[in-house]
């Protein structure tokens, strides 16, 4: 086994290349941040495929405004104006919901901003290695131990590291559902999209006995789109099973007529109600999904990226360094009782967020699903869910246990 060759102490060690590494490298570029080295894996089995997330912000700012996701406009490759929601009975609901439009961003596209912009940073480095582990160490600080990949093992020292890699198991907890997808990028022989209307949720597809299934299309133009198979389930399928599904979907439903599959995207996202520690020791912080970033009833992560890593940045520009939580503890426990209401079958996906559409002011029900509402707004919105489930599940959860659970499989995509 070779030796490790001592590197450079850096303030900061940044560990994965995914939405949450570079983001927070790419807040601490301004003047005055701390050094900072990000470590990401090298070409190969351990880098994820190109995916997709999406976020909903406002459709056109101030001079003053600071919205987190401001930043990577560049990186945006389709935004719309309008959701539509289709009930399994082929109702459709179509909303504005202005001033907010919802926008995709391919991690491409994303990556190749971020390092751009860190490569004109004299306080960022990027090293290409495989981080094999993270410790604190005695005196406070931390190692992270990686490998390049001509064989080269290093060892690099910090004030603070912040690991972004995927947990191996999640932790114990009372729900564990599974977002878990397939999507085609298509391009068909005829216009058959509206640019326009993104369909968040399209109910018209087979409904599995536990949990919901959905379809979910993104138009790029009127012959191109993103359409993906989507379930709320405890397994994932396998991929044969996808594309049949989509198969189905794309005949059956969207009758889209020929067409040309050009990529392919495939994930698992968690939803579950399990304590995300954010915090290994002294010096050694988690970040992005691994931190609890990941709204666990919607699956929607990359804007809580963002706000995170703001956070934190600012901690550290005060000399301290903290992790924030992603999500308020209000909007946890009410997503705790969704998991919970979905996963026994107290209430019925389909028509539960149908329903949500139906009955909610569009702007405010985005808000709601991004944690930013107010008490007496989730109140009114609750009580235009089934309240009598609701509350039962609410009463059952104090007295559940939280259980550990098996190795998860998974994997970013496009929330």
């Amino acid at each position: 086994m070779n030796r490790p060759v001592p590197d450079a102490t850096s303030d900061v060690v940044v560990v994965g290349g995914g939405a949450a590494g570079l983001s927070l490298a790419l807040r601490l570029t301004a003047p005055g941040s701390p050094t900072v080295t990000l470590v990401e894996a090298p070409d190969g089995p351990l880098r994820p495929p190109e995916r997709t997330w999406c976020f909903w912000d406002q459709a056109t700012r101030g001079p003053h405004d600071t919205e987190d996701t401001a930043d990577f406009e560049e990186a945006v490759t389709a935004s719309w104006s309008r959701l539509r929601v289709h009930g399994r009975d082929g109702d459709a609901i179509t909303v504005d919901p202005a001033p907010l439009r919802y926008r995709m961003v391919r991690s491409a596209d994303f990556e190749r901003l971020a390092h751009a912009r860190l490569a004109r940073s004299p306080g960022v480095r990027v090293l290409r290695a495989t981080a094999d582990t993270v410790r604190n160490t005695a005196d406070g600080t931390a190692e992270v131990s990686c490998t390049t990949p001509d064989g080269d093992t290093r060892l690099l020292r910090a004030r603070h590291v912040f690991d972004s890699r995927p947990r191996r198991v999640l932790p114990p907890a009372r729900t564990r559902l599974a977002q878990h997808f397939r999507g085609w990028f298509v391009r068909t022989d005829t216009a058959r999209f509206d640019p326009r209307v993104a369909d968040l949720m399209d109910f018209r597809v087979p409904q599995p006995p536990h949990g919901l299934a959905f379809g979910y299309v993104l138009p790029l133009a009127p012959d191109r789109a993103l359409v993906e198979y989507t379930e709320f389930s405890r397994t994932p399928l396998t991929t044969d099973a996808y594309e049949t599904a989509l198969a189905q979907y794309t005949h059956d439903v969207l009758e889209l007529g020929a067409f040309t599959v050009e990529a392919a995207e495939q994930g698992v996202i968690p939803m579950t109600d399990a304590r995300f520690a954010r915090r290994v020791g002294p010096a050694v912080h988690r970040i992005g999904t691994a931190g609890g970033a990941t709204r666990p009833a919607t699956g929607y992560t990359f804007a809580a990226v963002q706000r995170q890593s703001r956070a934190i940045a600012e901690a550290l520009h005060a000399g301290r360094a903290l992790v924030p939580p992603a999500h308020g503890r209000r909007a946890l426990a009410m997503d705790a009782v969704l998991l919970r209401a979905l996963d026994t079958g107290r209430i019925d996906g389909p028509d539960f967020f149908t329903g949500l559409f139906r009955r909610v002011p569009p702007h405010r029900l985005l808000r709601f699903l991004d944690g930013d509402t107010a008490p007496w707004e989730d109140w009114g919105i609750g009580l235009r869910t089934p309240v009598g489930p609701m509350l039962r599940t609410a009463l059952e959860l104090p007295f559940l246990p939280r259980r550990p659970h098996g190795t998860p499989r998974t994997g970013e995509g496009h929330r």
